[in-house]
């Protein structure tokens, strides 16, 4: 961005960290914005300007995972209209797409010439379907291979797929209808559960924190029990399970394997901020 001319001589500009510089009349970049400048307009104007490009590069992200959680068709021609947006083209870059009978690394999107690929085989094609998927990490079969091609070609993806964590599930789960691998975590005030599930990005309803996945054709939510006493008051992790969006209790052999996935995925991460009682030293 160039340098746009503020009070006293000072110039200011919107750096590529998403901060305000300045510098003075003798072209010296300073090391922040002076507290003369703070509200100068063209200051204010620029901060307000980063706290859009933030929240456009968050909604961006937050779209494209959704695209990939859900595994949907994703027509090519909106993939290239957004390309020339930097906040659309980091969110996609480096995935991991299906395109008809191809599979590679997103590089690319051009109206004319279609998407960019690199191949398993590292060769770089050109290829125009109609839609492509970003399927999830735990749908891809060739996952471990994708993940050392990835850390070899130096990709960085901004949505997690290829290095999100994943969980399989089992095939021993006749008659079973929760999991109880991350119950009885402690929390010192309910609040901390609550708190950390609003850091991760998890709703929480009566109770549960939720993950609402959508996969065949149906919406499945995963409910991982957190308490509904005072928040104040300790509280103690119980059972993940899984419903569809109108209460009905699924088996978890009719869980699918992304909601599967998703699910154990926010549990062990909610869980993961329990009180963690130190061993006593003999």
């Amino acid at each position: 961005m160039g340098w746009l001319d503020a009070a006293s001589g000072y110039q200011v500009r919107l750096g590529e960290n998403g901060r305000v510089q300045c510098r003075n009349g003798k072209g010296k970049l300073l090391s922040s914005v002076p507290a003369s400048l703070k509200e100068d307009p063209r200051v204010v104007q620029l901060r307000q300007l980063a706290e859009w490009l933030a929240r456009h590069e968050a909604e961006c992200l937050s779209a494209v995972d959704g695209w990939m959680v859900r595994s949907l068709p994703v027509p090519t021609a909106l993939i290239a209209e957004v390309w020339a947006d930097t906040a659309w083209a980091g969110a996609l870059r480096d995935l991991v797409v299906t395109a008809d009978d191809e599979v590679g690394f997103l590089r690319d999107a051009d109206p004319d010439r279609g998407l960019g690929l690199v191949t398993l085989d590292g060769d770089t094609v050109r290829t125009r379907p109609e839609a492509v998927r970003i399927p999830h990490p735990v749908l891809l079969d060739d996952l471990d291979e994708l993940r050392e091609f990835g850390a070899e070609l130096g990709v960085e993806q901004k949505a997690q797929q290829l290095f999100r964590q994943t969980f399989a599930r089992p095939a021993d789960l006749a008659g079973k209808r929760s999991v109880d691998d991350y119950a009885g975590g402690k929390f010192e005030q309910l609040n901390h559960a609550l708190g950390r599930c609003r850091t991760l990005g998890y709703p929480v309803r009566g109770g549960d924190a939720v993950y609402a996945a959508f996969e065949d054709g149906r919406v499945v939510e995963a409910r991982y029990w957190l308490g509904s006493d005072y928040p104040e008051g300790e509280t103690w992790t119980g059972d993940l399970r899984w419903a569809l969006e109108d209460g009905t209790a699924l088996a978890l052999p009719d869980v699918g394997p992304v909601a599967w996935s998703e699910g154990m995925r926010m549990a062990s991460a909610i869980h993961a901020g329990r009180v963690v009682e130190e061993a006593a030293v003999a």
